[in-house]
């Protein structure tokens, strides 16, 4: 009955924290495709370039960084996976051959956390009757390690398909002729609009997340992708008269 309990509190806990690493993993690899592909249009836009080169320019964009993101995402949770699978190793290692000594710093852990007595005892013995449980507890607990839950690959293919998805948007008057004439707008106008739009989404859904102000989440989002956007157009505007002059 104390191994169910012990593991039923770890799955629960696993399977949250899987998903919200999933669903952030997504966000942020949508900002940074929204972010950057919105400074290449705005830049290619400031410097008067046609639209076939802004489509270049900002397909070539998704490509290179959103490839360039998901290695990156990639390597930054396998270099995780690992560092937890050494440090779990010699956790199993000390439950396995200094059962007393690892029992003895659990029960230390949750001394310093105000338990007494025999409840202080009932959870030691909950804990550590599953040696699973118990090395994970030192994990958490001692090391403050977590676990990565969604494996690198899978990392690396979410921020990827976030980074393009998001990332297209911006180009989307572009790529569909006569899209900014059915609403009186030049390209770049609705790109600004369709761009804004998703940013308010992705900001939105962030602070959901996070648990943070929703109009603290959309205002850092929008703030971000104007400022990238407007230091990109006018380094292309002032960068195209320099050199073209």
């Amino acid at each position: 009955m104390k191994d169910q309990r012990a593991r039923a509190f770890h799955q629960n806990h696993s399977e949250d924290t899987s998903t919200a690493d999933f669903i952030r993993e997504f966000i942020y690899g949508g900002v940074d495709g929204g972010v950057t592909t919105f400074a290449v249009v705005a830049g290619a836009t400031g410097a008067n370039f046609d639209n076939v080169v802004i489509i270049i320019l900002g397909i070539a964009n998704l490509i290179a960084d959103g490839f360039s993101m998901s290695v990156g995402s990639f390597l930054s949770v396998k270099s995780q996976y690992e560092k937890y699978r050494k440090y779990q190793q010699y956790e199993r290692w000390g439950v396995e051959n200094m059962p007393e000594a690892e029992k003895q710093e659990v029960r230390s852990i949750y001394y310093r956390k105000g338990l007494r007595g025999k409840l202080l005892e009932k959870v030691v013995d909950v804990i550590t009757s599953d040696k699973e449980v118990w090395v994970d507890e030192m994990m958490q607990s001692e090391l403050h390690l977590t676990p990565e839950k969604n494996s690198p690959f899978q990392a690396g293919l979410v921020t990827f398909t976030a980074f393009v998805l998001i990332g297209a948007i911006p180009l989307l008057p572009f790529l569909i002729p006569g899209s900014s004439q059915l609403v009186n707008m030049t390209p770049f106008g609705l790109t600004c609009l369709l761009t804004a739009v998703a940013f308010i989404i992705i900001g939105y859904t962030k602070s959901h997340v996070n648990l943070t102000s929703r109009i603290e989440g959309i205002s850092e989002t929008l703030f971000l992708g104007a400022a990238a956007a407007l230091i990109a157009y006018f380094a292309g505007y002032f960068l195209e008269r320099m050199i073209v002059n």
